[in-house]
């Protein structure tokens, strides 16, 4: 991408809006100038300019919660950007995964209501905990034991599905293909491989054959 394509406005600025490169969660909402853009391009890492204060700021600087840059896109009119990121922390100064945590229309809102919803919402929950570490939370305490207790626990689920299928139990065998594909999202969050490309290679496998 080159700096040259983005329409800046009279002030100089483009919004920039982050997003989990993961989850696909929007981060937050942020200005970036010619120089900060140029920054983040340059170390792989947020910059932004701040409207306030009048100055450059290098996200997580201070706190350590930087965001990684997968990539970064502009729209049609190269006017506005789209920033996919591999956050460390929290976005939100207040300590949450992201900025745009509060409804107009209360807490009980689906987005998506479709068959497979209840996926995108665990797998954006997982990226929530992973970033905010909330105490006593049972994925707070797999990210805390690392890579190897997660992989236990996949490996002890995939078990428990193949002995409620080798027993013919199917209410037994929904409870734990769930706990099964909690644990493999988990594994994925951890690992910072996006679900996506899993499911690309489904998609892949599933063309036909010229």
């Amino acid at each position: 991408m080159s700096v040259d394509k983005i329409k800046f406005d009279e002030r100089g600025l483009v919004p920039a809006i982050v997003q989990d490169a993961t989850s696909k969660e929007v981060l937050t909402l942020a200005y970036m100038n010619k120089e900060s853009l140029e920054k983040s391009m340059e170390t792989r890492e947020t910059w932004f300019y701040s409207r306030s204060r009048e100055e450059l700021w290098h996200k997580g600087a201070t706190s350590g919660n930087t965001q990684t840059i997968a990539d970064m896109r502009y729209d049609c009119d190269a006017d506005a950007l789209v920033v996919l990121v591999t956050p460390a922390g929290p976005a939100c100064h207040k300590g949450d995964y992201t900025c745009f945590s509060d409804s107009l229309f209360g807490e009980n809102v689906r987005i998506n209501p479709t068959r497979f919803a209840i996926i995108d919402e665990l797998e954006q929950v997982i990226a929530q905990r992973e970033a905010e570490m909330p105490e006593g939370a049972y994925t707070t305490y797999l990210f805390e034991k690392g890579v190897d207790k997660i992989l236990k626990k996949v490996g002890e689920e995939a078990g428990e599905v193949i002995i409620a299928a080798k027993n013919r139990d199917p209410e037994e065998l929904k409870w734990e293909v769930a706990d099964l594909l909690y644990h493999v999202l988990v594994l994925l969050r951890e690992q910072k491989l996006p679900l996506d490309e899993v499911l690309s290679v489904l998609e892949e496998r599933h063309k036909p054959k010229s």
